[in-house]
Parts: structure tokens; sequence; C-alpha cells
């Protein structure tokens, strides 16, 4: 449960409301507010809501939680770190898959460019299954401020770049910001001059490219089973 979720990862519970017969998920002094007969399902944003919902207090990562030496002072292993950069991902249900992917393969961060879906969207945080709560998710910074902290920075295109490389012969040793482009227009014009190497993810089928999750997921696999 998202409520659950929220606890573990050490955030601010303000309130929780609970409809029918349903048991709290907080405990302490946090309030807890028993709701009438179908309230709960005029202000869901769901069908079928679930019986509990809570206020939690909203908070975004500093650009700092994502220094190199800082991710290494805070981890017990001496791996190099990876984040994401979403240039302009604007899909909720994609960006919720790429921050449960990322926080399943050990990611340092997500950072959310220009353009993208707010990481609060509700949809985001159905989709994210709870990881929005564990994984560091910086907002209002550009590649260039993320580059600056030392990260080496690779982009993925469905195209044949100049000089890319295939996911599986790409080096993606040391700090790396893996860059993922917009559903419909790829890495902006923008992003691109701090772009430092390309990367493609094969594939034998038709499809011209792969949904942004997918590939996030992919490349997010990729680089933990590397630095295993």
């Amino acid at each position: 449960m998202l409520i659950a979720e929220a606890l573990r990862g050490g955030w601010d519970v303000l309130a929780e409301f609970v409809a029918g017969e349903a048991s709290p998920v907080v405990a302490g002094e946090t309030p807890v507010f028993q709701l009438g007969e179908g309230v709960l399902e005029r202000v869901a944003s769901t069908e079928s809501p679930q019986p509990n919902m809570a206020l939690v207090s909203r908070r975004a990562a500093s650009l700092a939680r994502l220094e190199p030496q800082y991710i290494r002072q805070q981890s017990s292993s001496d791996a190099a770190p990876w984040v994401l950069f979403l240039d302009a991902v604007s899909d909720p249900g994609n960006l919720g898959t790429i921050l449960r992917s990322a926080e399943a393969m050990g990611s340092a961060g997500v950072v959310l460019g220009t353009g993208s879906v707010d990481a609060f969207n509700p949809k985001v945080v159905r989709a994210s299954a709870g990881a929005l709560f564990h994984v560091p998710v910086v907002e209002g910074v550009t590649l260039s401020d993320v580059k600056n902290l030392g990260y080496r920075v690779l982009a993925t295109s469905s195209h044949e770049q100049p000089g890319s490389h295939s996911l599986v012969d790409a080096d993606l040793t040391g700090p790396l910001c893996m860059v993922l482009g917009s559903e419909a227009h790829g890495v902006s014009e923008a992003s691109a001059p701090m772009v430092d190497g390309w990367i493609r993810i094969d594939h034998a089928g038709r499809a011209e490219s792969l949904n942004v999750a997918m590939a996030a997921t992919i490349i997010n696999y990729e680089i933990a089973r590397r630095r295993a």
C-alpha cells in the first residue's frame, strides 16, 4: 500500500482518511478521519479507490543528493552511481514505471527536465508502486547542472547517431547520467550538446522504437548487472 511505503520512506504523513471498515495504516499521533458513506468515491481519482487515503507532505530532492561523492558516503557500495535524466517525458504512467525500475535496480536518482510530467501526479504515484517514496526525484535543474556534478552523459536514441553504440557494447563505467527523451520527439535539441555519447537498444522486431519506460527498465537492468 502506498501509505505504508511513504511511512517506510520516512515521509511525513499528515493525516489519513479511512472509508468503511478498513483499518488505519498510520500509528501514533497522526490524525485519522472516518469518511461517511459515498465520500471516498466523490473525492478519489479512480473508479474503484482503495479505502485508505492520506495527506502526505510533498518533497523533492536537492541536486546535492546526486553528487557522486555524497552518494558514495551514504552507500555501503563502492560502485559508481548512475542517474536518469528525463527530457520532457510527459506520460504519467511512463514516469511511474521509470521510477519503479530505477528504484528496483539501484539508480541514485531521477531528474525531471523541462516539460516532464509532475512527479506527484496521482497517476505517477500509483504507477510508481511506492518507488516515488524511496528514489530521489530532482526537479528544476538542467542537464548541464547534472553534468557539472561529474557525470558522463549518455543519451538514448532509436535512430543511428554519429558514434553511437549498442547498449551491450557501450562503456557504462563511472558516474553516468542516462538521458531518455520524450515519447514523441526523443532527446531535445537543447540537451543534445551536453551528450558525451549515444546508445541504442537493438531489437529484431518491426517497431521503430521501444516505449520510453521499457527502454529505461532495460538500461537500468544492464547498468545494475554490470556493477553487481
